[in-house]
């Protein structure tokens, strides 16, 4: 049987010899397809879980910055490569000291694999470049099959900037790592963070590290197990110990290496992460052929039919006109499914908006009522943190939703053309961290400085009238001097009254502020992740627009072929039939043993992953 690059590599031959240029640019798509076989896997959690380590433990390498007070703050991409290498992805410095942000001029920097961690750890490279994110490549058995791991920075945990964007990646991901120690059971973030990977992501893992620290782990797995269970998340938990893993490479100890309960997260990436990858990219390769082959047997069978019985050639013709007739009504029907997929789009639009519009206004009035409720000057910066962390969840939820409706939307599509090739596409997703990224830190409230003269002051003012008034009272009435006890005990009563008073005006002022900062910065989160969601809608009915519209040319092309041919072999004269029939035999018995090579590549896939 035919490997897979031999199948595309006849594929293309015979559908260039038809002169079919529309099956060859799918053709060409599906190579590509094949010659990527990564199958990335990111390494997600909260702060100082073991991320890094649990990477360095997967390769057998210490690829991975680790330590007690430096935490991964940059991506760092694992995959396979015949010899060591390691390559900084970074900023130029600049002489003047500016920053440069175009993600445009990204340098890439070589340097030793035992150099890595500590570049990535300091953010720097050799050259005085900052390091936005690193690529190394190891000669290891557990990456051979095209597996590539992603440590994901862990400053500020799920729910910070990265964690935001480590959710904008989740749908280009095949699986997800959820990376928590064994000090303690999940936290509520972390059951969040699992049930919106389950809703974008096919494979989510997790993995409990540190085992060997904590003697009472198998008591937080099982209570890490119950938490899933109550919060309906289908996901395999690992107990790891990266130290007894790196321990037992050192020794060749195979008890201990078992001990580290690694070869069973190892058998799930080997097995249901990248297996089943292959079974998925086999599968839409041999379905490709399969389509192309069928479109060339369409022409060249009519061919054939009207040489070997040309009394029958206007039948076939009338039977072939009516398909072209039923493609015209595909075409038709498309216009129909563009106009459906414009609505959905314009009304899932409206709904994401709403959603978030929906959701921000309730942090709104969470931090009105915080604010409202003491000085908000000396606890600025907790509340800036803890107003970040709720927007990036909100931002991570609606994200989400998106991505769901987005599904239905296309499936919704996809059923307008049942009668068809109506595979879905690979959808077009966003980057909704950058999205975030372009939004304005929250405008800082000062608590201004107010001196112990600038506090005399206002006490003076505010006992001047008092003392005065009662002094002129106190001089008619008893005779007493202006400046008395009695008047200057009622001077010190409203002086500090007025004091008291200032005080609540300048905390009064703060809250205005700060709520004027807030309604501000949400007004901005709208207006940047809308502006992101309207664009990944956009390329979404660009995709499906473009993706069944090919699908139905395809269609009418074939048919037109094989109208055409057939007419000029019910014209043709006797002797030019039977110099043609051989090689026409031999092109139908090519392509049909083209297809059967590909059936028997589809049909395991086909068994193998669940419709």
């Amino acid at each position: 049987m035919l490997s897979l690059m031999d199948l595309l590599d006849r594929a293309e031959s015979l559908s260039g010899d038809a002169d079919r240029a529309d099956l060859l640019g799918r053709l060409r798509q599906a190579r590509r397809r094949l010659h990527d076989p990564h199958v990335r896997v990111l390494v997600v959690g909260e702060l100082k879980q073991g991320k890094s380590q649990l990477v360095n433990a997967l390769v057998n390498a210490p690829v991975c910055p680790v330590d007690d007070d430096v935490a991964t703050s940059v991506t760092t991409v694992v995959g396979w490569s015949a010899t060591p290498t390691a390559v900084l992805l970074g900023l130029p410095a600049p002489a003047d000291g500016t920053v440069d942000l175009d993600p445009t001029r990204l340098r890439r920097t070589t340097v030793p694999i035992d150099a890595h961690a500590r570049c990535v750890a300091e953010r720097r490279a050799p050259d005085g470049s900052s390091v936005e994110c690193s690529e190394v490549g190891l000669p290891r058995h557990v990456l051979a099959g095209g597996l590539v791991l992603v440590d994901t920075p862990g400053v500020g945990g799920i729910g910070s900037a990265d964690g935001a964007a480590t959710m904008s990646a989740l749908p280009s991901a095949d699986a997800v790592l959820l990376v928590s120690d064994a000090g303690q059971e999940y936290s509520a973030p972390e059951i969040e963070f699992l049930q919106q990977a389950l809703a974008v992501c096919p494979n989510v893992a997790c993995v409990l590290t540190k085992t060997d620290l904590y003697p009472h782990w198998r008591a937080v797995a099982e209570l890490d197990r119950r938490h899933l269970q109550r919060a309906g998340v289908r996901a395999p938990l690992f107990p790891v110990s990266s130290t007894l893993r790196l321990l037992a490479a050192r020794r060749q100890d195979r008890d201990l290496h078992d001990e580290s309960g690694f070869p069973e997260l190892v058998r799930y990436l080997r097995d249901d992460v990248v297996d089943n990858a292959g079974v998925l990219a086999r599968r839409s390769v041999a379905h490709d052929v399969l389509t192309v082959t069928d479109h060339l047997l369409m022409a060249a069978r009519a061919q054939l039919a009207a040489l070997e019985d040309p009394a029958a050639g206007e039948t076939l013709i009338a039977g072939l006109q009516t398909g072209r007739q039923n493609a015209g009504d595909l075409r038709r029907r498309s216009a129909r499914w563009q106009q459906l997929l414009q609505d959905g789009v314009t009304d899932l639009t409206a709904d994401i908006e709403y959603d978030l519009r929906d959701r921000l206004r309730r942090i709104g009035r969470e931090a009105e009522e915080a604010i409202d409720g003491s000085d908000p000057g000396p606890v600025w910066d907790e509340f800036d943190e803890w107003l970040s962390q709720r927007v990036r969840a909100t931002v991570a939820a609606n994200f989400v939703w998106a991505h769901e409706r987005a599904q239905w939307l296309a499936a919704q599509v996809a059923a307008q053309f049942d009668a068809t090739d109506a595979a879905l596409p690979e959808l077009v997703e966003g980057d909704d961290g950058e999205a975030l990224e372009l939004v304005a830190r929250l405008e800082r409230v000062e608590v201004e400085h107010v001196s112990r003269t600038q506090k005399v002051i206002v006490a003076l003012r505010g006992s001047y009238g008092g003392v005065l008034m009662f002094g002129m009272v106190t001089a008619i009435a008893l005779g007493m001097s202006i400046i008395n006890p009695i008047s200057v005990g009622v001077g010190v009563i409203l002086g500090g009254r007025a004091y008291r008073e200032d005080k609540a005006n300048r905390v009064r002022r703060r809250q205005t502020e700060a709520k004027v900062a807030v309604k501000r910065h949400l007004d901005e989160v709208v207006f940047q992740v809308s502006k992101d969601s309207k664009d990944r809608l956009r390329r979404l009915q660009r995709v499906l627009r473009d993706h069944f519209t090919t699908r139905a040319d395809e269609l009418v092309r074939s048919l037109d072929e094989s109208i055409r041919s057939a007419r000029e072999a019910t014209r043709a004269a006797p002797g030019e039939r039977a110099d043609t029939l051989d090689d026409l035999r031999r092109r139908v018995a090519d392509l049909e043993q083209l297809h059967a090579d590909a059936e028997r590549y589809a049909l395991p896939a086909l068994e193998a992953v669940p419709a």
